[in-house]
């Protein structure tokens, strides 16, 4: 037979690619009879392989021979469900309350409670998917594991791959955020009789990333030459500039660097390293701490709470509660975690679930009262700060309070490192002992029985990025790589759904027929979009041009364009005296009005050079990752129907996989880069060291 006759016969006769049991759905199907039509040459490089599948049966016989042969490949077993909710609380409460809730809260007032409740709802679902997982295959591979079950072996790597962005990159940024809070603490001991009258201040070149630095000292060069003074500029810009200007200097190159996230990720590393026992005292004394300081926060604070700054409770309407999404997801990211400890873990199928839902449950009501209280004691729109909470309690002159809760900030962000830190080796473990990754990822350390080798790559991996890269750049591709982790995860429990011949956990997703409910949710969705928001939903279908920001515009401006406005402003406005230096642009066309004003100056002007309207290709690409959540929600409900697919995993699939789209298109592509580069990687090494292919051969 031909090749292209043996492609054509593969199709319409519905040859199988996987030589395990039969695909649970028509989509699946599709997928391998399409991936049959890509001629391959030999029976090894088959597709089939590419798909091949561990089973539970195998996984389960594994840990009971690791179990036997402790001394060689087991984890010591130290965990229950208290260790484990306190890792979730570890993982879950750091930036999010500290840092984040502020910037959420400003944008979206007192009901941005309500997106706290939607995310944890979201992370919710995700959680039962993980909690199934976890007590049908208690293992450490947390999502590849689970992804290796359900789909087969090169989505297990592409899941193990995308974890490393939560777990490394996350950790990169965690770090970076602990260095912050750790130099604002030292700044802030004042303690005379030692002679530190003044606080501790380190040089600004050894207390930031290279890329902030040299950002932020373009930006305030621009925003100096529209008019601001140096004194006014955001306090960040102005450290950025001074590291800029002071950084010792080798051939032309500015030498900064963040020392202290280098030290916290050696710390943690160490304490990572040394055993499971000690992460797990460190852990929960951090948490008890962390607690005990939050329940002074809200104990102190519900007695300065003014309910007039609740009015309005959604001054922005849903609009202005949704661009929050991405922040206050990242303030929930961590918790999955827990599952990469099932191996250390006395009963695992039990504790799991248990640990995994305590850990949300609290900290969704910690998060929800936190947010009441600080909207309570200020009015919203003051709370656009990096340290909200030490910033309410200095609004109401008890500057103790602040000292107080800028230490527990840094042991916030030192527990949630040691969970990250404590994740990823685990997962580089799991794919070690499956062959994708060189054996000595998968070496226990023989006193410790911890992943030591991984733990030390870890640890490089980690802190060399964080002494060079931008916390923004990190934070959203983090977030991208764990919800993609999430789809994933929600994905496999549907796909598993109605296989009877799984061994099956102690604990299961409730089923609700996602069958009927999906079709009536899409068809509320679809009547409330275009009759409460016909505009804007009509705008989007159409990709109608809408105005650049103030910000985006200016940015595009020369000195002679920002003097001309400067100019006009004066002009405008008699109060702005151009002696005193004291024209700032960026505050004439604040807001979205004052965008729409800038706008019309700059076409009135003529200046053709600069770009006043997102349109086209480029306005309709940044559609796309929101065009893939709508054509996607179609899909899966159609599959509902049709499937009787159960609802929990399909609501917790879609809401991860809106807040996906929520992220900006770069972060798609840099993701999509990711993936591929490790792709690369896989068809180099994993492919051919796989341990399925070897059993199979």
């Amino acid at each position: 037979m031909n090749p292209s006759s043996f492609y054509f016969y593969a199709f319409f006769h519905d040859t199988k690619v996987t030589d395990e049991k039969e695909c649970c759905s028509h989509s699946t199907e599709i997928l391998n009879n399409f991936l049959l039509l890509v001629p391959l040459n030999n029976e090894h490089m088959s597709w089939n392989s590419l798909f091949r599948k561990k089973s539970v049966h195998d996984i389960l016989e594994q840990v009971r021979l690791n179990d036997e042969n402790s001394d060689a490949h087991a984890l010591g077993k130290h965990l229950k469900v208290r260790d484990l909710a306190a890792f979730g609380i570890a993982a879950i409460i750091g930036a999010g309350i500290f840092s984040t809730i502020g910037e959420a809260s400003s944008q979206g007032g007192p009901a941005v409670i309500f997106l706290f409740l939607f995310t944890a709802l979201a992370c919710g679902f995700a959680a039962f998917a993980y909690a199934e997982f976890a007590s049908m295959v208690p293992v450490s591979g947390s999502a590849y594991t689970y992804s290796y079950v359900a789909f087969g072996e090169i989505i297990a790597w592409i899941i193990g791959w995308a974890l490393i962005m939560e777990y490394a990159i996350g950790n990169i940024t965690v770090a970076i955020s602990w260095s912050d809070y750790f130099t604002n603490m030292l700044e802030g001991i004042h303690i005379k009789a030692l002679g530190i009258p003044n606080g501790i201040h380190l040089p600004s070149w050894i207390q930031m990333d290279y890329l902030t630095a040299s950002n932020g000292f373009h930006e305030a060069q621009t925003l100096i030459a529209a008019g601001k003074n140096v004194v006014d500029l955001d306090a960040s810009l102005i450290l950025a500039r001074e590291a800029w200007m002071s950084a010792p200097q080798i051939f032309g190159f500015h030498l900064i660097f963040d020392l202290p996230a280098l030290f916290i990720i050696v710390l943690i590393t160490w304490l990572v390293y040394r055993g499971m026992k000690e992460s797990r005292n460190a852990s929960n004394i951090m948490v008890l701490i962390k607690l005990a300081i939050i329940l002074l926060v809200i104990g102190v604070g519900m007695f300065y709470v003014d309910t007039n700054n609740w009015s309005p409770f959604a001054p922005n309407g849903v609009t202005g509660i949704l661009k929050g999404v991405s922040a206050v997801f990242f303030a929930y990211i961590g918790f999955d975690a827990i599952s990469t400890t099932a191996e250390e873990c006395e009963n695992p199928q039990r504790d799991l679930p248990r640990g995994m839902m305590w850990a949300i449950i609290i900290c969704t009501v910690l998060y929800i009262i936190i947010a009441l209280i600080l909207t309570g004691i200020v009015s919203y729109d003051k709370l656009a700060v990096g340290d909200p909470l030490a910033f309410v309690f200095d609004e109401i002159h008890l500057p103790k309070m602040a000292g107080i809760i800028s230490i527990s900030a840094v042991v916030a962000m030192a527990s949630v490192l040691l969970v990250f830190q404590m994740g990823q080796p685990r997962i580089w473990m799991s794919m070690s002992r499956d062959g994708l990754l060189p054996k000595r990822f998968s070496k226990v350390h023989p006193k410790y029985k911890t992943p030591s080798f991984a733990t030390i790559v870890v640890g490089f991996v980690v802190a060399v990025p964080a002494l060079f890269m931008n916390l923004t750049m990190v934070t959203d591709l983090c977030s991208i790589g764990t919800l993609f982790a999430f789809v994933l995860v929600c994905g496999g429990v549907l796909v598993l759904q109605n296989k009877t011949d799984i061994p099956r956990g102690k604990f299961k997703t409730p089923y609700v027929n996602g069958g009927i409910f999906m079709p009536v949710l899409l068809i509320a969705a679809i009547a409330f979009l275009f009759t409460s928001y016909q505009g804007e939903t009509m705008s989007f279908i159409q990709n109608k041009p809408t105005v650049k920001t103030s910000e985006e515009m200016l940015l595009q401006l020369n000195e002679r364009q920002i003097e001309t406005l400067k100019q006009q402003a004066m002009n405008i406005n008699q109060s702005l005296r151009p002696s005193k230096n004291v024209v700032e642009l960026d505050e004439v066309y604040a807001e979205e009005k004052g965008a729409t004003l800038l706008a019309s100056h700059i076409q009135a002007q003529g200046w053709k050079d600069i770009s006043i309207k997102n349109e086209g290709w480029s306005h309709f690409a940044n559609k796309i990752p929101s065009w893939i959540f709508i054509l996607f929600t179609i899909f899966i409900t159609i599959m509902a129907v049709r499937h009787k697919l159960s609802l929990i995993p399909i609501l917790g699939l879609l809401s991860c996989l809106y807040m996906m789209s929520q992220l900006a298109l770069a972060n798609w592509i840099y993701f999509t880069i990711w993936l591929l580069l490790g792709l690369v990687i896989y068809f180099l090494y994993g492919r051919k060291h796989s341990k399925l292919a070897q059993n199979a051969a």
